[in-house]
């Protein structure tokens, strides 16, 4: 098992270096500071019981950690179709300052995707498949943009409390929106970091992300994050 995760994790490594390395040359680094609080649970019991809603706000810090660079507010409805699989649909709004754009904008979006989780063994997986309609301030079409999302966590002690957890997600532009060529890939999100459940209802990461964005006119961009997460399973 423990030759498993760490064919694993070299794998995860492995697509995040390759997908930055194709686009290192001229690239703008940022030092980052992230936060999520991410609420899910059920609406009710009986047959309200599959019916789950999904709250998340963000706040991310650039320019060094020194301002607020983005904040991100989430919220959607899903369907429990079995054990491990959930559908969602939902709305998120964005702003998005310096040092990501020269000039702030707003953004709506609607969001559909399908999200699996499961325990094997000691090792907690989750996929999740998401699709967004982004409507921005700064392009009159409609960006289309398909989110590939994994994480594995591993325990590391025997009371399950403190574990390993690493993420791997790929975005990718599904048209051309704003005329700039900009159709494929669009950024890549590695994390590895630990994960600590406080209580039978919240759970806290803590750790580093990498995230690269290919942009088209511009630098591309690189920003190691500190990410810290507080997931809340009610």
């Amino acid at each position: 098992m423990h030759m498993f995760l760490r064919i694993l994790l070299g794998s995860f490594l492995f697509i995040s270096v390759s997908a930055k390395a194709a686009w290192a040359a001229g690239t703008f680094k940022d030092f980052q500071t992230w936060s999520t609080l991410l609420g899910m649970g059920s609406l009710g019991q009986g047959k309200l019981e599959p019916f789950k809603y999904w709250l998340e706000g963000q706040e991310r810090a650039g320019d060094n950690s020194s301002r607020a660079s983005q904040t991100l507010l989430r919220t959607g409805l899903g369907y429990a179709a079995t054990e491990n699989t959930t559908l969602w649909l939902g709305y998120a709004w964005v702003y998005t300052e310096e040092p990501l754009t020269s000039n702030p904008f707003q953004e709506n979006r609607i969001w559909q995707q399908v999200l699996w989780t499961k325990k094997i063994q000691e090792l907690g997986f989750t996929v999740r498949s998401r699709l967004e309609e982004r409507y921005l301030e700064t392009s009159e079409n409609t960006a289309y943009r398909y989110r590939q999302y994994f994480k594995i966590v591993v325990p590391l002690v025997q009371t399950a409390k403190l574990n390993l957890a690493s993420t791997e997600e790929i975005f990718w532009h599904l048209n051309n929106f704003n005329g700039l060529n900009n159709h494929g890939f669009d950024q890549n999100r590695f994390f590895l970091g630990l994960n600590y459940k406080m209580t039978s209802t919240l759970t806290t990461e803590i750790g580093h992300l990498n995230q690269y964005i290919r942009r088209v006119n511009n630098s591309n961009f690189q920003s190691n994050v500190l990410a810290m997460n507080f997931l809340l399973n009610l």
